[in-house]
C-alpha cells in the first residue's frame, strides 16, 4: 500500500530525512515516532506531494507521492500539524467547501454529521473565534468524512483534551475495521500504542528502526515486583547481580533488559511470596530504545 524507498530531502543547512526505507501494509495503521525537528513532518510532506525529494522515492497504491500527487489527493485524507483555516468562515462553510471538492456526496454528508456529533462540536461558530481544540476537532472532521482508504495524520490530537483524545482513538479503531490504512506520527505514545501494529522511530532525519509494537515492549526493559519470604532471600536477591529497587522490606522492583536467564535462576533458590510482571509502556520502550541508540548501545 504505501512504500518509501532511500527517501532523502535536505534543506541547505537544516537536516530533512536520509535514506528512509520502510513499508506500511494494506489495511493496518504505521507509527511515526521521535522528537520534535526529528524528520516526522518532512516525511509526511514527502508522501504528500508537497515537496520533491533529492533522493529515493515514496509510492501510495503504486502511485508515485511526487509524479502523481494530484491522482494521489483522490485517495488521501490529510490532516497537517499545524492547521491553517480561512478565519472568515464558519466551521460549517469550511467543511460544506471541503464537501463540495469531493464531489458533496451523500456518505460525506453523513459522515460529516455523525462525526460533529461525536466530537461535540458547533460547526455554527466562526473559525475566529475556535479554541485550539476546536479547531483540531474541525480539521478531523475534515479528514475523516472523506472516507478515503489513506488517511495520513501529523499529530493529530494535538490540543485535545484526554477525553477527545480518547474519542479519537476509538473513531480511528473504526477506521481500521473499515480497511484504511493509516499513517500517523505523534507525541501521544498511548494512541500510537493503542492503534498501531508497528512503529517507526526516527532520530535527526534517520530512521532508528521498525518494529512491531508488541515485540518493542518485550525486547527492551522490563520490570517484575517481588516479594520474598525472609531476609535471607532478600539478601540471595542482592547478591544475584540482578538490577534491584527495594520498595519496602522485603519487596523489591527487579529491573531486566534482554534475556531472562539470571531473573529466572534467581528465582528458582528463594521463597518467592508475591511476583508479578510490570507492564511496559510503549513511552518507556521508546525512550530507551532511543537513548540507548544515542549511547551507542545499539538500534
Amino acid at each position: 500500500m504505501l512504500e518509501v524507498s532511500e527517501l532523502t530531502k535536505s534543506y541547505h543547512k537544516v537536516r530533512g530525512v536520509k535514506d528512509l526505507s520502510f513499508q506500511v501494509e494494506s489495511g493496518t495503521a504505521f507509527g511515526f515516532l521521535g522528537p520534535n525537528g526529528a524528520g516526522k513532518t518532512t516525511t509526511i510532506r514527502l508522501l504528500m506531494g508537497f515537496m520533491k525529494p533529492d533522493l529515493g522515492s515514496a509510492r501510495i497504491w503504486g502511485l508515485d507521492c511526487w509524479q502523481d500527487r494530484a491522482e494521489l489527493k483522490r485517495i488521501i485524507s490529510y490532516l497537517p500539524g499545524e492547521l491553517h483555516f480561512m478565519e472568515q468562515f464558519t466551521g460549517q462553510e469550511f467543511l460544506d467547501l471541503i464537501e463540495g471538492m469531493h464531489g458533496a456526496h451523500e456518505t460525506i454528508r453523513k459522515n460529516q454529521i455523525d462525526l460533529l456529533r461525536i466530537l461535540e462540536l458547533d460547526p455554527s461558530q466562526g473559525i475566529r473565534k475556535m479554541s485550539k481544540g476546536m479547531k483540531q476537532k474541525l480539521g478531523i472532521i475534515a479528514a475523516l468524512m472523506l472516507d478515503s482508504p489513506v488517511l495520513i495524520l501529523d499529530e493529530p490530537t494535538s490540543g485535545l483534551d484526554p477525553l477527545m483524545r480518547k474519542t479519537f482513538i476509538e473513531l480511528i479503531l473504526e477506521e481500521k475495521k473499515r480497511g484504511k490504512t493509516i499513517f500517523m506520527s505523534s507525541h501521544h505514545f498511548s494512541e500510537i500504542e493503542r492503534t498501531c501494529e508497528r512503529v517507526g522511530i526516527i532520530r535527526d532525519g534517520e530512521l532508528l528502526a521498525i518494529q512491531d509494537i508488541a515485540l518493542l515492549k518485550q525486547k527492551e526493559r522490563q520490570t517484575f515486583d517481588i516479594e520474598v519470604g525472609g531476609e535471607e532471600d532478600a539478601e540471595f536477591l542482592r547478591q544475584s547481580g540482578l538490577t534491584l529497587y527495594p520498595l519496602d522490606h522485603h519487596k523489591f522492583t527487579i529491573q531486566v533488559e534482554g534475556e531472562q536467564e539470571l531473573l529466572w535462576k534467581t528465582l528458582a533458590q528463594i521463597q518467592v511470596k508475591r511476583f508479578q510482571q510490570g507492564s511496559l509502556e510503549l513511552e518507556e520502550a521508546f525512550m530507551h530504545y532511543y537513548h540507548s541508540s544515542l549511547r551507542g548501545d545499539g538500534t
